[in-house]
């Protein structure tokens, strides 16, 4: 069947409307959706870091919680990567350079741990180094979608960053099952190889974006600026009182790595079931998104946090009956309960983490947004920093290693209990007043994703009970950026 020309333009027109939300698609607009389609889809390799930890290098629980800690330590400091992108241009550029390193750094790194890696230090250089990658090219990319999304119009405000978010978020669900059926099949390391050949991608497409030459001393200037304004906005107590409720919130222990070893050691689940789990969960995450803009965005924070909190905590209590195998006596197997209190867990958890992205953006003053913002996410990224730190001394106290899970009940009650108590310091959180308008709030949400999230993101909110300890390592989503920005 021949198409005419103006069906091929009506056929064209449908495409960018529909698929790149109205975006022309350039080379150049392709190049940036490629940075996030591979951030997405390295999680290829989520599953078999967690296995190749545990059985491999023959870490205990508290070991691993506690690399997993470290290893996320780049997260923690994007804002200086924003920093030195803008104040430390390379001949002359701000972004290709770095983007072309990111990429090399990344596969390098995926490539050591295929290779060379037989310790666990030098397991947490490699794992740590492969987080750096990312997370600098994540800085990078966002700041071009910044740039770009200052051109949309109001109406529009918001779309190129729900294009970004949509296209990470497939990049992880296209990845999520097989990133268990490949260790069907394959060894740790086989899957470690395919996946450093997606970085090296990143390092071919800088020269499709569009960037002009800058001087190092305008950029200074902008930097010198930014830091002038961003100082004047965190001594504020406005922003550095909710970013301390956040900080406490998150902050919290977390019993994800001792549940690894729990649900492959002692319940031997295999792979591929993993992977059938990761699928449900991101599914689950993206309608835990849809719930909350469509019932709950306009809810005030207080009670919002406050509830789901609560409820979040009561439901991670349910943990409890997969530990005690008491869900046999009930005649419901170890797989299908997982499977169905995962999905459950998780549409909780995003829609109880939701308000931290909502409340990060109103904290953001115009002038240092995108500044700010990477601070404040960086503060939450620091508390679960915190939180896999105290949950690795909590597994070592409790006598919780590979093979003895005798107290990780106890562990699972004191995890969940402990989320209960920053609720008295709710009043840190702006007050009813302060809701943002409904049209406002979904900018905000559609932008960049609500699923990375950052290390630390809903990690013991409605925990699942197959956490998946590489989450952070390598993030299957983005946070949103400011729309105003």
């Amino acid at each position: 069947m021949i198409v005419s020309p103006s069906g091929l333009k009506h056929i064209k027109a449908s495409i960018t409307e529909k698929v790149f939300f109205g975006h022309e698609p350039t080379a150049e607009l392709l190049a940036i959706l490629l940075v996030y389609l591979v951030q997405g889809v390295l999680g290829l390799a989520r599953l078999a870091i967690s296995f190749f930890l545990k059985d491999e290098l023959g870490l205990s629980p508290a070991e691993v919680s506690a690399l997993v800690g470290v290893a996320a330590l780049p997260w923690m400091i994007k804002p200086l990567f924003g920093f030195i992108s803008d104040g430390l241009p390379i001949f002359g550029y701000r972004r290709r350079p770095y983007l072309i390193l990111s990429g090399l750094l990344g596969t390098a790194s995926w490539i050591a741990l295929a290779t060379v890696v037989h310790t666990a230090w030098a397991a947490t250089i490699a794992i740590a180094l492969g987080s750096l990658s990312v997370a600098f090219s994540d800085v990078i990319v966002d700041s071009l979608v910044v740039e770009r999304a200052r051109t949309e119009s109001v109406g529009d405000a918001g779309s190129l960053q729900s294009l970004c978010w949509g296209t990470s978020a497939l990049g992880g669900l296209l990845t999520a099952y097989f990133s268990g059926s490949l260790l069907e099949h394959f060894s740790t390391r086989t899957v470690f190889g395919i996946t450093a050949t997606f970085p090296l991608l990143i390092a071919f497409i800088p020269w499709l974006i569009t960037e002009a030459k800058v001087t190092e001393k305008a950029e200074w200037a902008i930097v010198n600026t930014q830091l002038q304004q961003l100082w004047k906005a965190v001594s504020q107590k406005s922003i550095w009182l909710p970013t301390a409720f956040l900080f406490l919130w998150q902050a919290t222990p977390t019993a994800e790595s001792a549940f690894f070893f729990f649900t492959t050691n002692e319940l031997h689940f295999q792979p591929e079931f993993l992977g059938r789990v990761r699928l449900v969960t991101s599914v689950a995450a993206l309608v835990g998104v849809w719930m909350f803009q469509r019932f709950l965005k306009n809810v005030p924070f207080r009670v919002i946090f406050g509830w789901s909190t609560v409820i979040s905590a009561a439901l991670g209590l349910s943990t409890l009956l997969l530990v005690t195998h008491a869900n046999r006596a009930l005649g419901i197997s170890d797989q299908w309960f997982s499977l169905g209190d995962n999905l459950i867990l998780t549409v909780m958890g995003q829609i109880a983490f939701m308000p931290v992205l909502v409340l990060a953006a109103r904290l953001c003053p115009p002038g240092v947004e995108a500044t700010l913002f990477a601070l404040l996410m960086s503060v939450v990224n620091l508390a679960g920093l915190v939180s896999y730190e105290t949950g690795a001394i909590l597994m070592h106290w409790f006598g919780i290693t590979e093979s003895n899970f005798t107290n990780l009940a106890l562990l699972v009650v004191l995890t969940n209990l402990s989320t209960l108590l920053p609720l008295p310091l709710l009043g840190w959180l702006p007050g009813a007043d302060a809701v943002q308008p409904a049209d406002t709030t979904e900018a905000m949400l559609h932008p960049a994703t609500a699923l990375e999230l950052d290390p630390g993101a809903s990690k013991h909110l409605a925990q699942p009970f197959l956490p998946d300890l590489m989450t952070e390592l390598v993030p299957h989503g983005r946070e949103p950026e400011p729309s105003e920005q």
